[in-house]
């Protein structure tokens, strides 16, 4: 059930583009909030705001913030020029876009008959929180290869919510992003992952491509109730347009639910069951026993994809120069460094296949 309140803004705590976090009275007391002003207006101290509660009652690790639904004496502009799209359709807060490959946009004739990535290697992860960790792995290797973000809409859809993704574009490790599906507030708009690869090769004209999807992650711990199945698809996208997938495994020593620790089933199950097209999946050379069992989990991955072993020399220092907080599921550096390391070596992977 939703959980509304009204609430009174106290103070801005600090914005990024798209979003400001805020702290709001309500009635129980104060609590952290989020708007996006493109959507809702931007709030200022005092004014009267309208909050929808229902994740920071539930104690959202990601999502912990009650969201600001409306300004009421302080509506944002409505928005002046073509567009066509509308995302979060038929929900309150739907937001008119214009896809980069409608009639209407600039980008109409180059995307009319683009059916091709032109073998652009496309890297393929399950959260959100493997796009950064990805990038030192491929900077490390290639520090001028210019790299899209295509973000799915399993998670956040506003990209606004993802503070990493505005650092990293601020500092200059993305050239764009690209909003596919129902989710929105990208560099450009995209109806599906095809047009939304498409675009980063022949519009923003990246070298590699990421895709994963927005901040959040859903899951029920079934084998198919989670957001990330849309990985698969995701690699299906890449294979058929021509594209060079590389499928990031999602790997965690910090995680012990037994589900998810080693290799997740979320990547056994998007990459072995839902992927149809052949990728490279990069193997982490992790120590020890649990590297044992990261390789010999990936080995179920073999019958359809190509395993390659990748060294992790040098990657840690690597992930220590981001720009940007490395944490996943709470968990940073030190508490799951096989994650982070597992991201990493797509990233070094891919950037062998640009050499």
């Amino acid at each position: 059930m939703i959980r509304w309140r009204k609430g009174e803004v106290v103070r801005i705590r600090r914005e990024w583009p798209g979003a400001v976090e805020l702290d709001v009275t309500v009635p129980e007391g104060e609590c952290r909030a989020l708007a996006y002003p493109p959507l809702v207006g931007r709030p200022e101290p005092g004014d009267e705001v309208l909050l929808n509660t229902t994740a920071l009652a539930m104690g959202l690790g990601t999502g912990g913030y009650a969201m600001v639904v409306a300004v009421p004496n302080r509506l944002p502009e409505d928005p002046d020029g073509p567009g066509h799209l509308v995302k979060a359709r038929y929900t309150p807060l739907q937001a008119t876009v214009q896809g980069t490959d409608e009639q209407d946009s600039p980008h109409h004739a180059r995307l009319r008959e683009a059916d091709s990535l032109e073998d652009m290697p496309v890297i393929v992860a399950d959260l959100h929180s493997a796009l950064a960790p990805i990038l030192c792995g491929l900077y490390e290797a290639r520090p001028g290869v210019r790299v899209a973000y295509v973000m799915q809409d399993g998670g956040a859809l506003p990209v606004w919510f993802s503070m990493a993704a505005a650092r990293l574009r601020e500092a200059g490790w993305l050239a764009g992003v690209v909003t596919v599906g129902q989710s929105f507030g990208g560099d450009l708009e995209a109806v599906t992952v095809h047009t939304g690869l498409l675009a980063a090769r022949h519009v923003l004209e990246a070298d590699v491509a990421i895709v994963t999807q927005g901040p959040g992650n859903l899951g029920t711990g079934t084998r198919w109730g989670f957001s990330g199945v849309a990985a698969g698809e995701a690699v299906n996208a890449a294979g058929v347009l021509r594209g060079r997938p590389v499928a990031a495994l999602r790997v965690s020593e910090g995680d012990r639910r037994e589900r998810h620790y080693g290799v997740s089933h979320h990547s056994l199950t998007a990459y072995g069951r839902v992927a149809l097209s052949p990728a490279q999946v990069p193997v982490p050379d992790l120590p020890g026993e649990f590297g044992v069992r990261v390789r010999d989990q990936a080995e179920l991955l073999a019958v359809r994809h190509r395993l390659v072993p990748v060294p992790v020399d040098g990657l840690r220092e690597a992930l220590e120069s981001s720009p940007v907080r490395l944490s996943t599921m709470g968990r940073g550096l030190e508490e799951d460094l096989a994650y982070f390391l597992a991201s990493a070596a797509a990233g070094r992977l891919t950037a062998s296949l640009l050499a």
